[in-house]
């Protein structure tokens, strides 16, 4: 009964999380991602363009940033480490829901680049879109290594751990620290996250009934 009442309120947060995680990522690779999403036109896929009002497959959308990623490929070929223009290929593919992909090249840009922890974020988001919640976690810790009161990792970690580990006492602890180590936040996005610590607490308080 408890892992269908966590669950239940995981899928729940899923959608509140995407929302949160708009007033939490404003570094440059969350801009990229705007750029990004802004650059992909659904009217340069090859054979012509689509109708209004359609919406892209998930293979129409790779076309798409296949297409976009080609010029970033080229400046590659003469500097295969520039973690910025690695970023960008990353946020390319994430943004068209190519999430292996772009795992791939924020991996990259890592290892290039290996202290930048909004990459390190970046990279964890991708990985857990494409399914790999443990090496989500695991980048999150790298990046807390670093930078142990950053609030965008902070705030990741504790969303992955309730929605891929329907674990409430680790975003607990994880949104805990974000607030004590962020006392600059502002009232907004410490309202936000003290709303979903008291969701898990009441469905916690709920389960021990």
């Amino acid at each position: 009964m408890q892992v269908k009442h966590i669950y239940v309120m995981a899928v729940t947060f899923l959608v509140v999380g995407v929302a949160i995680a708009y007033l939490f990522h404003k570094s440059a690779s969350a801009t990229a991602h705007a750029e990004v999403a802004a650059s992909v036109n659904p009217h340069s896929l090859p054979g012509g363009a689509m109708g209004h009002g359609h919406v892209p497959t998930l293979e129409e959308m790779k076309q798409m940033a296949d297409m976009q990623a080609a010029p970033l490929l080229d400046k590659l070929k003469s500097d295969p480490k520039n973690s910025a223009v690695l970023a960008q290929l990353g946020a390319l593919y994430h943004t068209s829901h190519q999430f292996k992909e772009a795992a791939v090249y924020y991996g990259q840009a890592v290892q290039a680049d290996p202290r930048n922890v909004p990459l390190r974020t970046k990279l964890a988001t991708s990985l857990y879109r494409s399914g790999d919640v443990d090496g989500a976690i695991a980048e999150l810790s790298r990046a807390l290594s670093y930078e142990p009161g950053d609030a965008n990792a902070l705030f990741d970690l504790g969303m992955i751990r309730l929605q891929g580990k329907l674990d409430g006492k680790g975003a607990l602890a994880a949104w805990r620290q974000l607030l004590k180590s962020n006392p600059q936040l502002s009232p907004e996005r410490k309202a936000e996250v003290q709303k979903l610590m008291a969701d898990v607490l009441t469905t916690q308080s709920q389960n021990r009934r």
